[in-house]
């Protein structure tokens, strides 16, 4: 249906992919140990279902896929915001992150809005 490596959402969330995944080498090793694992499985699943979702027979099917991303979106938000709070020294960082995860979210949205359109 469509080629996910061209979509900009998906190389955007590739891009936040790697940033969240160096930035959770920066943690204390107990918030690393908290964090690390749940911030990977969020961000990495929402290209992976980006791509996923492409390949896809429909239109509903894609915005099934868009909409599991989108999820992931909001359950990294939820992590980056409470790590805020534990992580003072790296507020500046994070509010980068999340201003990201932001953009992303909204790109998901007018991908889906769309190709809702298109159907």
């Amino acid at each position: 249906m469509h080629n996910f490596k061209n979509l900009k959402v998906w190389q955007k969330s590739i891009l936040l992919g790697i940033k969240i995944y160096k930035f959770s080498k920066t943690l204390t090793s107990n918030d690393q140990y908290i964090f690390s694992s749940q911030l990977s499985r969020c961000v990495f699943s929402i290209p992976s279902n980006i791509a996923e979702g492409s390949g896809k027979d429909s239109i509903k099917d894609f915005c099934r896929y868009l909409n599991i991303s989108a999820g992931s979106s909001f359950e990294l938000e939820t992590q980056l915001i409470i790590l805020k709070d534990i992580q003072e020294n790296k507020k500046d960082e994070i509010d980068i992150l999340i201003k990201e995860v932001i953009e992303i979210q909204k790109m998901i949205y007018g991908f889906k809005k769309m190709l809702r359109a298109k159907s």
